[in-house]
């Protein structure tokens, strides 16, 4: 926000308030992430909610001044949920379970 408002000297000025949230941590990070599957009626496997905890950590220690957090998450999880669609449509046989259950496979965390 300080950048954009350095490109135009006087519109400084028009906001007298400016407030600093501090980044979200892995904690909240993941309380988001399960939110977001809970709602969607999704869960997360042991080893899907583990690599998704250790990349978010590993992202939140990198972490560039323009990393949207919570956005990166909604990302990653709407991401796993198109993943896991399409790996259930390749599967000859599946569960009640298997339709909500997000694996580590569908956490394909390689995106910026």
């Amino acid at each position: 926000m300080e950048r954009f408002l350095t490109f135009n000297p006087g519109l400084e000025s028009r906001f007298p308030f400016i407030l600093e949230f501090d980044d979200y941590g892995v904690e909240e990070l993941m309380e988001i992430a399960k939110r977001m599957v809970d709602e969607r009626e999704y869960k997360f496997s042991r080893e899907a909610e583990w690599k998704l905890r250790n990349h978010l950590a590993r992202k939140v220690r990198a972490c560039s001044a323009n990393f949207s957090n919570a956005r990166y998450v909604r990302n990653v999880i709407e991401r796993a949920i198109r993943l896991h669609a399409v790996r259930l449509l390749s599967e000859d046989n599946y569960s009640s379970n298997d339709l909500m259950l997000l694996t580590g496979e569908d956490m394909l965390l390689d995106i910026e």
